[in-house]
């Protein structure tokens, strides 16, 4: 078995949650564990600026996606066979929504449309209060998938709400579900289930962000949680969750091989992404793990049952790249190199877009590469290429002459910088979508687009891409969305990474 310096990963949490301290602004709690429970605790920043309440082993973070896990774990116990669709199980469903797989839902495979993104669509943001009753009926009308399901990876959290509707159904309350099965078991008693951002949790850390001018502000979260990432708690109890998963035994007894387990694309390609779990290369190491984002948290757990060991990364702070600490911390003990990032003009920096005139398109800066609004930092590989380390946002891509070539999330593309395209001033007019009761109004010359009403409508100037394509730019506190405008004659569809089915046509 390799050897995990234990002391060496230790001595490094500490450093990153010493300059949380240093910083004197919000920060985080890293810990190690093995098969037995936590061997290390650093704890660094603070959980609440306005009363000066600093970080401990026993504050709560919001764990967010790293929920997935556990509702995964409870399908595999207790749910129907990962063949069966869920239009089988939820009646009500649109025929596209109806016929996604249980596995395909867990294994991000499914093209279901995430139901934060489409709501944004609609101008709804994501600071708006949404009910779990709304937003059911939302995603069950969803006219369409993204792609076949099967053939690409793309997150979405919209197959994990509606299996907490499935799994509610057959056992009743999903978090008591999850207390009597492995909560009081494992001890975690200060694990909490909140459905709203506004329920009280015992302890819990206040998440921030910052504006382009540093300031600190607290994040705002309005549609409901759900077991696509509601749980909280603090990093202690996380972390006896995964130890139980690394020992394998108890209650969790073969859950890590079942979580982890490779799933594959219906042409037999393997992805990254398990049922809950994805796994991310470290040297020659294979780590399992997940990562979880609300506005002003950041958190990543790994593990590696190989090493007997793991790491909880939570924090309350919107701009830590959690995948990257958690991943440096394992990397001390291993006492090997991360990949490097991409050297300066390995990707020609720039704003591209498909060369088939679909709605896709990236832009390189600084490292990294947003598709379709979606940033990743990239990381060096031989032959040029530049890959990302993300196992729901898998990237590989070169460059090929002018042209960007490769596939994000195992979809082939090849990308062309764009020149001096115009807006077109034939998209000017009302656009609706009648299903949703959504619509936009595109100015004078194409170049404004007009969202939203009363003290929410707002006009957004149009970049464009070439091709009846155009991009424009929102934000919401931390988060931003970058929708693609597709016009092909009488109809207009708005597409982002995780919602490209939403079509509205001219009025």
């Amino acid at each position: 078995m390799p050897r995990f310096d234990r002391s060496a990963a230790a001595a490094h949490a500490e450093a990153l949650a010493a300059a949380w301290d240093a910083e004197g602004g919000a920060g985080g709690a890293i810990l190690l564990l093995g098969r037995d429970g936590p061997t290390h605790a650093a704890c660094g920043g603070l959980a609440d600026l306005a009363h000066g309440i600093r970080i401990t082993s026993d504050t709560a973070f919001r764990w967010a996606s790293i929920t997935k896990q556990v509702l995964a774990a409870l399908v595999l116990r207790a749910g129907p066979g990962l063949e069966e669709r869920l239009g089988g199980h939820l009646p009500g469903l649109s025929p596209a929504v109806g016929s996604v797989t249980i596995g395909h839902a867990l294994g991000m495979t499914s093209g279901l449309p995430d139901a934060m993104e489409a709501a944004w669509q609609t101008h709804v943001p994501p600071s708006a209060a949404m009910p779990r009753a709304m937003l059911f009926d939302f995603v069950a009308r969803l006219p369409a998938l993204n792609y076949p399901q099967g053939t690409e990876v793309s997150y979405t959290n919209t197959g994990y709400r509606l299996l907490q509707h499935l799994m509610e159904a057959r056992l009743g309350p999903i978090g008591e579900a999850w207390r009597e099965g492995w909560f009081r078991p494992l001890g975690m008693a200060a694990t909490h289930f909140p459905e709203d951002w506004t329920d009280p949790v015992p302890g819990l850390a206040q998440g921030y962000w910052r504006d382009g001018e540093g300031h600190w502000h607290v994040g705002r979260y309005g549609p409901h949680f759900s077991a696509s990432g509601g749980l909280a708690g603090p990093a202690g109890d996380l972390a006896a969750w995964l130890a139980a998963l690394l020992a394998g035994s108890g209650p969790l007894a073969g859950v890590l091989e079942a979580l982890s387990a490779p799933r594959r694309l219906v042409d037999g390609r393997e992805t990254a992404y398990g049922l809950g779990l994805g796994r991310s290369p470290l040297g020659p190491h294979l780590l399992f793990g997940h990562g979880g984002a609300l506005p002003g948290f950041r958190n990543h757990v790994l593990l590696s049952r190989e090493l007997d060991a793991g790491v909880v990364v939570l924090t309350n702070r919107e701009e830590t790249d959690s995948l990257g600490l958690a991943l440096s911390v394992m990397a001390a003990g291993l006492g090997v190199e991360q990949a490097p990032a991409i050297a300066p003009g390995t990707l020609r920096p720039g704003l591209y877009a498909a060369a088939d005139g679909g709605p896709f398109w990236i832009e390189v800066e600084d490292g990294a590469v947003t598709f379709l609004g979606a940033r990743e930092a990239l990381h060096a590989e031989e032959d040029g290429w530049a890959v990302s380390r993300s196992p729901y946002m898998w990237i590989r891509l070169r460059q090929d002459g002018p042209a960007i070539a490769g596939e994000v999330n195992h979809a082939a593309y090849r990308f062309l910088p764009v020149g001096d395209a115009a807006c077109d001033p034939a998209w000017a007019g009302d656009w609706r979508n009648d299903e949703f009761g959504a619509a936009f109004t595109i100015g004078p010359g194409g170049r404004t687009l007009t969202m939203g009403a009363g003290p929410l409508r707002a006009g957004m100037p149009l970049t464009p891409l070439g091709a009846g394509r155009a991009l424009f730019r929102r934000a919401d506190g931390p988060w931003a969305q970058r929708p693609c405008l597709l016009v092909r004659g009488d109809r207009a569809r708005l597409v982002t990474n995780r919602c490209r089915v939403l079509e509205f046509r001219r009025a």
